[in-house]
């Protein structure tokens, strides 16, 4: 059953998006969205002033960045789901009935970039590439873009979200923690208007870094089984050193043969934990859709 556009309330996050804002908006409405809360950041142009224009509801944020905007949002939307979408007028309101039409089963619902990546910039792309697959593979999940702009969440689920992060970290976060009952859906993505406020290496560093302390908090033992994993490398150069002493000098190093030989061991044990673990993590996605679709 598809989610009516009356239930959802769509969130635009602002910071001096004047020349953006009234494009959102007409566009949102256009296409029949009544409920919008446009939460600034404290705008120094007129962003405030045009959203006021066009009727819509504005609030002032509290907290940093996105997250603050999100938690400024949740304490407000009384409808049972929400849209969170870009100010920049990079996503076409008109793709949010794509998301809508899987509310029902799913807590989030992701519209990915399948249109129209040339007008991300080609450092953003790969940094967006990164991120992704970095996220996939610490939370066991097989998502194609954690970053985007516009996604759906279902609102009780957002008031039970633990949101820490900073900057743009948001989308990756809320993903993490709603990673058994998350979906995602082809989108447009059209050139931003105005000026980008992302600064790519800063923002995506910290992203990654903010995607380890989430592996930790939420899918441990996968993320620190792949971290074991990574002694085979030590151990493979300490016994081909070793063999290459036998087979050259007929030296024989036992300590490091041992030595070697217990990493080696340690390795292939944190192999078989990660596999395990992405087979359960496989397994319990499907008992969760079995649940959905039953």
């Amino acid at each position: 059953m598809t989610v009516s556009r009356d239930q959802v309330t769509v969130v635009i996050p602002v910071l001096n998006e004047e020349r953006a804002i009234g494009v959102v908006l007409r566009e949102l409405k256009e296409h029949g969205y009544g409920n919008v809360l446009v939460v600034d950041g404290y705008s120094t142009d007129k962003t405030v002033e045009v959203a006021n224009d066009n009727g819509v509801r504005v609030v002032y944020q509290h907290g940093r960045g996105k997250t603050g905007a999100l938690r400024t949002a949740v304490e407000r939307v009384d409808t049972p789901y929400l849209v969170v979408i870009d100010g920049d007028a990079t996503y076409d309101p008109g793709g949010i009935e794509r998301l809508l039409a899987h509310a029902d089963r799913y807590d989030q619902v992701i519209g990915y970039r399948a249109e129209g990546r040339k007008n991300i910039p080609w450092l953003h792309r790969l940094g967006n590439w990164l991120i992704t697959k970095a996220f996939n593979l610490l939370m066991g999940t097989g998502l194609s873009d954690v970053c985007s702009g516009i996604w759906l969440l279902r609102t009780e689920k957002a008031r039970q979200l633990e949101l820490n992060s900073s900057g743009f970290g948001l989308e990756v976060e809320v993903a993490a923690q709603v990673r058994d009952s998350v979906t995602e859906v082809p989108i447009g993505y059209r050139s931003r208007v105005g000026k980008r406020k992302l600064g790519t290496w800063r923002e995506g560093l910290r992203i990654l870094t903010s995607l380890v302390r989430l592996a930790r908090a939420y899918n441990p033992v996968l993320l620190f089984s792949a971290v074991a994993s990574l002694s085979i490398i030590p151990a493979c150069i300490i016994l081909g050193w070793v063999g290459l002493e036998v087979l050259l000098w007929h030296r024989w190093r036992e300590t490091w043969l041992m030595l070697g030989t217990m990493l080696l061991l340690f390795a292939t044990q944190a192999v078989a934990v990660s596999t395990i673990s992405i087979l359960l993590r496989r397994m319990e996605r499907r008992i969760m859709e079995s649940l959905r679709k039953g």
